[in-house]
């Protein structure tokens, strides 16, 4: 059964964002991280970035609904989480891959009323309010908007209708995602637009990278 805050038959503005996020526990949060800096100073990362998503999407000022990955123990539905104030909330379903739990969340945004619609998850430090703004924008004129990570993933997506195949026969986690997404969206004949590449932080490698940027050049 799904936990929501927002009630979504209540028809959504025209731009909805989807955020992708789990609760800050310990143990439960970057776990490739913590293989190499320990849990607890994975799960301080992890707050740090949940922090920097949660602000540029304020700034962004773009309607959002916040999907866990697991309902918060004890947390009551109607009120939202305090790392995502003012944003309601949802539980993703428990079963499925990832690209299946993306795809119903996009597929109840679209029948809720929203007409353009964005996911992103809380992985990376570079993403800002104007990124937000701009792949709403690009969904004027494109059918298609992402986000490139340089790990071969990527750290967004938007579309203007649910394209179910571009979640399906997806090696998460791999390199293979987003040159998978984009053959996918050139054989479905959809107009892509491409924001700047950015840096996700999965590993102690890449939290090397984000804290000392330099040395990783």
């Amino acid at each position: 059964m799904l936990v929501t805050y927002l009630r979504m038959s209540t028809a959504l503005p025209a731009a909805h964002l989807l955020v992708f996020a789990r609760e800050p526990e310990l143990g439960r949060v970057k776990t490739r991280l913590a293989a190499g800096i320990g849990a607890e100073a994975a799960l301080a990362v992890y707050r740090e970035l949940l922090a920097l998503t949660a602000a540029a999407v304020t700034a962004a000022q773009v309607p959002a609904t916040v999907w866990l990955a697991e309902a918060p123990a004890g947390a009551d539905p109607t009120q939202p989480r305090p790392e995502w104030p003012g944003l309601p909330w949802r539980v993703q379903p428990a079963a499925g891959s990832l690209g299946e739990r993306m795809a119903q969340a996009f597929g109840q945004a679209f029948a809720a009323g929203a007409s353009r619609v964005v996911i992103i998850g809380t992985d990376c430090p570079g993403l800002s309010a104007e990124l937000l703004q701009q792949a709403f924008d690009q969904l004027l004129s494109h059918e298609l908007v992402i986000g490139p990570a340089d790990d071969g993933g990527y750290y967004l997506l938007g579309m203007n209708k649910l394209e179910t195949e571009l979640f399906a026969n997806k090696d998460w986690s791999t390199a293979t995602v987003l040159p998978d997404t984009l053959a996918d969206a050139a054989r479905l004949g959809l107009r892509v637009a491409q924001l700047p590449t950015l840096h996700d932080v999965d590993s102690a490698q890449d939290l090397a990278r984000w804290r000392h940027p330099a040395r990783g050049q």
